[in-house]
């Protein structure tokens, strides 16, 4: 039978449509899901997009719009085209050619696509960016994105083990905890106000409503001593990868290498648990003391394309 494609614009009654899609997809991850997508709903307009092939679901474009270009996405880590587990390369291309179609007919005149970082995929999704390619895209962008590797033996620097296991008795407490409000207010803020002059992505009020829509994705470590909280890490956890979304401390912690203690305590936690990664972001703008820090965690480099098209 020849393949017929389909596209249109998400609409509130495909939530659960889009949702089941991204649980069952070769690439997503909980960030795609619609709850995640729409907690910043009054930032971006939505113009993300659903492929049918013959009437069944085969992909969706999570996607924003502002003026003439469309975004994949604006208020997400990372974009791109979603896939179903089982796809053909050749499909891969008539998706986005069908996508580019879309686009023109909104007289859409450029696509800007944040890629995924590799090992968030469960299966390669090389297709998507040839294709892209193929179709005149080109990078406009390259961040590093430092990760670990549970794959490999952990290769921490012995500097690094050496102060954690003279701290290992002088009394640190790590919890987990619900409430993010301590570590924010406390440590967070401050902290990135006084080194870059910035606020963190998400308010107070934003991590504990995607805290309640995802309790099990999202969770707060803070490490105290004598009560008092010295440093403190956020985790978004996705299918066999953990990323660490926020870490600061206290002038005192930084005395008593408390981010580090956690970190190694984080790191050892979920390569026993069995996942595949432990994301530690991107790192930009020649920051090689940050690139030094990540790496002497055991961070491996990898890269995050941002690619342009004009449609």
């Amino acid at each position: 039978m020849l393949s017929t494609y389909t596209i249109k614009k998400y609409q509130k009654e495909d939530y659960s449509l889009w949702n089941d899609f991204i649980d069952n997809s070769k690439n997503g991850t909980f960030l795609f899901n619609r709850d995640f997508m729409e907690y910043h709903s009054d930032r971006f307009l939505d113009f993300s997009l659903l492929v049918f092939n013959n009437s069944t679901l085969i992909a969706v474009f999570p996607a924003n719009i502002k003026n003439e270009a469309v975004y994949s996405h604006q208020g997400l880590t990372y974009g791109g085209i979603i896939l179903k587990k089982s796809i053909g390369g050749e499909k891969v291309r008539n998706i986005l050619s069908e996508i580019i179609k879309f686009l023109d007919s909104y007289k859409v005149r450029n696509l800007f696509v944040k890629t995924i970082p590799i090992f968030y995929n469960k299966k390669p999704t090389n297709e998507f960016t040839f294709f892209l390619s193929e179709h005149g895209g080109k990078i406009y962008r390259r961040d590093l994105n430092l990760a670990i590797d549970y794959s490999l033996p952990s290769s921490i620097h012995k500097s690094k083990l050496k102060h954690y296991e003279k701290r290992k008795d002088i009394g640190f407490e790590i919890q987990e905890v619900n409430d993010f409000s301590g570590f924010w207010n406390s440590v967070l803020i401050p902290r990135l106000k006084e080194k870059h002059n910035v606020k963190p992505v998400h308010t107070l009020q934003e991590i504990d409503l995607l805290k309640k829509r995802f309790p099990e994705s999202i969770k707060q470590f803070v490490i105290s001593l004598d009560k008092e909280v010295l440093a403190g890490i956020t985790i978004f956890k996705s299918e066999g990868v953990v990323k660490s979304q926020y870490g600061a401390v206290t002038n005192k912690g930084e005395q008593y290498r408390a981010l580090d203690f956690l970190f190694i305590s984080l790191i050892n936690k979920y390569r026993k648990e069995g996942f595949r990664f432990f994301d530690m972001g991107t790192v930009t703008e020649n920051n090689f003391g940050l690139l030094k820090q990540k790496e002497e965690l055991g961070c491996e480099i990898y890269t995050q394309d941002f690619y342009e098209l004009v449609v």
